[in-house]
């Protein structure tokens, strides 16, 4: 072994980090469009990159570039990998495996150049959340590059980008505590606080998040509070707090009764953020208050839960805010990041923010004002009869665009391929409480209702991959499925909760399935109601829409994905034409300067029969599939796309039951990019 990779090694073994003897090949500067420098691609988090070199004629000809295996990243293989990577100056950046690793890898070629972990010990094993995470963030001021990131144990790292060793100069060798300095008490070791997304750099500024335990059956009312914090992204001090749940004398504070702000916790940022530096704006989407599905203990609207914030970036004080679930008791988190798009409506230009949504709506705001785009009207909604429980009379309705996925549940929504289908499902949900969105959670009775059964709830249509949008032509694209949520609730043994009710539901005659589900999903019971194996409901499982936002009309709709083999080999539907169903699974969308380009959420049919997933590419005008790859397992992260030395890649993760987390790069044959002018160079 030669002087130099000795030394490497040495110093690998005291920073946690391995350093490559041999970096990767660095040409000349790449044009910014050509990198992906975000995790949404950039700050207003579209998701789109302005390529071309990959296109409808020759998707289907893509080939694996590169690969990358998770498994040495850890202790043990993961299953989940959601990382969407970066790619900066011919560098790949991303987390990966059950340790949250952060590895650089030659963006031609995937051969790694550092990696780096952090060994938290019980601090980590006892994280609410572990494993990959969902990526990275980058920051420059053109001399030096860092990399920063979030452990499992709630840690904030800063990264030289070259090295992958900790900057000494930021908070504490590199490392900045996020349980400290906190406006509150946690527990370093057992506080369940963490963060699964990527933090959000704008200018020099590098603003975290918070995420808890899934919220389903809290143990306690009380809760570690998610507030929103930025540090310096040079030095790693605090520059500024924002209280989720107001402290007294803040705006909202009121809407807080009976002193439930004291106590309450969560209403956390778990999802991606979005900023617009030239406003000096960040917007921060909020998820609930301790208690999904109860909201008893915490009477009132609960600002700023369930809304969009709009703060400065320089000082964190709110500029406005608007809220799109009062007194949320429906697992409606807000999930993803918002889209920031400048439309043209009625010929006046408009800074616009899109939220997609677990319930199906797009919310568009004027992100300067906080100003509906389009009217939000408040509409009353059901009331509910749950003892102790508060409920709002109202709840905010978007009029445009209309909903992209069915919502509530209602006798139309059931499954009808034949009438006998239908008259079985409608037996089947007679003994459930059915209705339109915001119908509330009911108290479980063997005799009915035994629960509320909803379209676009807990099992939500978005979840936190969200949306992409072409600045372009100014639509954007959101993919949705549509499953049953079962909402009931239930006194639980004093041991277990302090709470009055939490989630659970007496089932007759139906299948219970239970245990953790992913992020913004909830915990517990979920409705596996069926008819004779049958999904209760009508197709499509899974689809995707794209919606005008100058006019704010829905252009198409497609189902994403082959009708699953059950389905279309049930002995009850021969005969039957049965349309492309699509599959149901939460799945990101790329969008770039001719496609769109999503893979599957779950495994299912592929054309050579083998068990995997497609990617499949979409023309982005029409909906129309024009292609699609081979996955050898669900898309679990969001696809990404650069171009270097000539060449377009698109990377996704890859995981799920049996196969665990791999890192995919495709593009096209040597040949191809060769014939092409001006590809080269």
């Amino acid at each position: 072994m030669s002087e130099r990779p000795a030394l490497l090694l040495l110093l690998a073994t005291f920073t946690g980090s391995w350093i490559s003897p041999s970096s990767a090949a660095q040409s000349s500067p790449a044009p910014r469009e050509h990198e992906w420098r975000s995790y949404g691609a950039d700050l207003a988090s579209t998701r789109y990159a302005p390529l071309e070199q990959i296109t409808a004629s020759n998707f289907e000809e893509l080939e694996i570039a590169w690969r990358l295996k998770t498994d040495f990243l850890g202790p043990r293989p993961e299953y989940m990998f959601q990382s969407t990577p970066l790619m900066v100056g011919g560098v790949v950046y991303s987390t990966a495996g059950t340790r949250r690793a952060v590895v650089a890898l030659d963006a031609r070629t995937g051969e790694m150049i550092w990696m780096h972990r952090e060994e938290e010990g019980a601090r980590g094993e006892a994280a609410p959340r572990r494993y990959s995470g969902r990526g990275l963030s980058y920051w420059s001021d053109g001399t030096e590059g860092r990399i920063l990131y979030v452990t499992p144990g709630y840690q904030l790292v800063s990264l030289d980008v070259k090295t992958g060793r900790r900057t000494p100069e930021f908070g504490i060798d590199g490392l900045v505590d996020l349980k400290r300095d906190f406006d509150q008490e946690v527990d370093p070791l057992s506080g369940a606080v963490g963060l699964h997304a990527s933090p959000l750099v704008a200018g020099n500024v590098v603003i975290v998040g918070a995420a808890h335990e899934t919220g389903a059956n809290p143990r306690s009312r009380k809760n570690v509070k998610g507030y929103v914090r930025a540090y310096d992204v040079r030095t790693g001090r605090r520059r500024w707090i924002f209280h989720t749940i107001p402290r007294p004398g803040e705006i909202g504070y009121d809407t807080w009764e009976n002193g439930s702000a004291e106590y309450t916790g969560n209403t956390g940022v778990w999802a991606q953020m979005s900023a617009d530096e030239s406003l000096g704006l960040a917007y921060l989407p909020v998820e609930l208050p301790t208690g999904d599905y109860y909201g008893g203990d915490r009477p009132g609207k609960n600002l700023f839960s369930e809304s969009i914030v709009a703060v400065d970036l320089e000082s964190g004080e709110r500029r406005w805010h608007f809220q799109l679930v009062h007194h949320g008791i429906w697992d409606m988190d807000i999930p993803c990041a918002p889209i920031l798009a400048d439309i043209v409506v009625d010929g006046r230009a408009i800074k616009a923010l899109a939220q997609p949504t677990k319930q199906g709506f797009l919310y568009v705001l004027d992100r300067e004002t906080g100003e509906p785009v389009w009217p939000i009207e408040e509409r009353p909604v059901p009331r509910g009869d749950v003892p102790g429980e508060w409920y709002s009379p109202t709840q905010p309705h978007p009029t445009r665009p209309p909903a992209y996925e069915r919502q509530g549940l209602a006798i139309d929504d059931l499954i009808d391929f034949t009438s006998e289908l239908r008259a079985e499902a409608e037996a089947l949900v007679s003994k459930y409480r059915i209705g339109p969105i915001f119908t509330p959670p009911v108290l479980s009775n063997a005799e009915g209702p035994i629960a509320t059964l909803a379209l676009a709830a807990q099992r939500a249509a978005t979840n936190w991959q969200g949306g992409s949008y072409d600045p372009e032509t100014h639509v954007l694209y959101v993919s949705s499925q549509r499953e049953l949520s079962m909402l009931g609730l239930m006194s639980p043994p004093k041991e277990v909760t302090e709470f009055r009710y939490h989630q659970g539901t007496v089932l007759t005659g139906v299948r219970r399935s239970g245990g953790a589900g992913s992020e913004g999903s909830g915990v517990g019971t979920r409705a596996n109601l069926d008819v004779r194996g049958l999904p209760l409901v009508k197709p499509p499982y899974g689809q995707i829409t794209a919606i005008d936002l100058d006019r704010g009309e829905i252009l198409w709709q497609v189902a994403h994905g082959d009708t699953p083999d059950f389905i279309r080999r049930h002995p009850a539907l021969e005969g039957v034409t049965i349309p492309r169903t699509g599959r149901r699974g939460s799945v990101g969308t790329l969008v770039t300067k001719t496609l769109l380009i999503a893979g599957e959420g779950s495994f299912g049919p592929t054309p050579s029969g083998v068990r995997g997933a497609m990617l499949r590419a979409y023309d982005k005008s029409t909906g129309q599939e024009v292609g699609a790859v081979y996955l050898p397992a669900p898309q679990t992260g969001s696809p990404m796309t650069y171009m270097v030395e000539g060449q377009q890649y698109l990377v996704v993760a890859v995981s799920g039951v049996g196969y665990s987390g791999e890192l995919l790069a495709f593009r096209l044959p040597r040949e191809m990019t060769l014939a092409q002018p001006g590809s080269i160079g």
